[in-house]
């Protein structure tokens, strides 16, 4: 079973509630795809790591049989390629190697090269499979590394728990299309409210089954459950706005494995998606 976390923006409880459902899950793998700032790790300090580094394949150029038509810099729709003086220059750094230049150059002037852009460290923390990928400072995108982490086996593992990068980009998107569940984190206020909408719209879209988990719950108006409420979105769960949890979080402590008031609710919340998916295929297969 792989359930994926998402937020529409970074700061919202995304990787709180990924690594706590994680340790609480048995036979669990926790996996971070947030490949420009993975920080899943600080919490579950892994031991005997294994690193993997990954690599793009990107444009480099035969100046000598180049011969100016420029067909590859009209292809290149992220404009890393130009003509300039009377040669072709490659912007590497904003090259997302989708390897068309390379196929448009009638010279065949146009090859290709490796380029590291981060890598994967895979290790392990009480019994927990955990898997991080690291983007280098800079680069465009870290959609290859989401792909080498997620193209992997998890069979290994009943429940897999990926902490998705913020946002709705083409990273996000790949990081959810093949997972069986999607859990959306909302803050609550009006921005949360925002940023909740855009990952609703997104999961919609891939037609995933998918519930709220509503964080710095308090007592009093919250506009985040007032849109789920609106929408008929399911609520899976409240983290409430609690300064005690707030400090063990601050300093990097799996809070279900420090307190049993906490392990209680991330427990229930992941008995209540285990629950949603069993019943998503129960349908199905009727």
């Amino acid at each position: 079973m792989k359930i994926a976390v998402l937020s529409g923006k970074g700061g919202t409880g995304k990787t709180l509630l990924s690594v706590n459902l994680a340790s609480v899950a048995d036979n669990a793998e926790y996996i971070d795809c947030d490949v420009e700032e993975p920080n899943g790790y600080l919490f579950f300090k892994p031991e005997n790591i294994e690193i993997e580094k990954v690599n793009v394949k990107i444009p480099e150029v035969n100046q000598e049989l180049c011969n100016g038509c420029r067909k590859c810099v009209d292809f290149c729709k992220y404009n890393a390629l130009a003509y300039i003086n009377e040669k072709l220059v490659i912007f590497d750094d904003i090259c997302h190697s989708c390897s068309g230049c390379t196929l448009f150059c009638p010279q065949n002037a146009l090859t290709e090269k490796e380029k590291n852009i981060g890598e994967i460290q895979r290790g392990i923390s009480n019994g927990i499979n955990i898997t991080t990928g690291i983007m280098n400072t800079g680069e465009a995108s870290g959609t290859s590394i989401i792909k080498n982490i997620l193209k992997e086996d998890f069979n290994k593992k009943d429940i897999t728990i990926i902490d998705s990068p913020p946002g709705s980009a083409c990273i996000v998107m790949e990081t959810i299309k093949d997972v069986d569940y999607c859990i959306l984190v909302a803050e609550p206020t009006l921005f949360g409210v925002h940023n909740l909408n855009m990952v609703h719209e997104l999961v919609n879209l891939f037609g995933k089954s998918y519930g709220v988990v509503l964080n710095k719950d308090f007592d009093g108006k919250n506009p985040a459950e007032d849109f789920c409420l609106d929408n008929n979105i399911k609520i899976l769960g409240r983290i409430p706005f609690d300064s005690e949890l707030g400090k063990i979080n601050s300093e990097g402590i799996i809070a279900a494995r420090e307190n049993e008031k906490y392990k209680k609710i991330f427990s229930n919340i992941l008995q209540r998606v285990i629950k949603e998916v069993e019943q998503g295929e129960a349908i199905i297969n009727s």
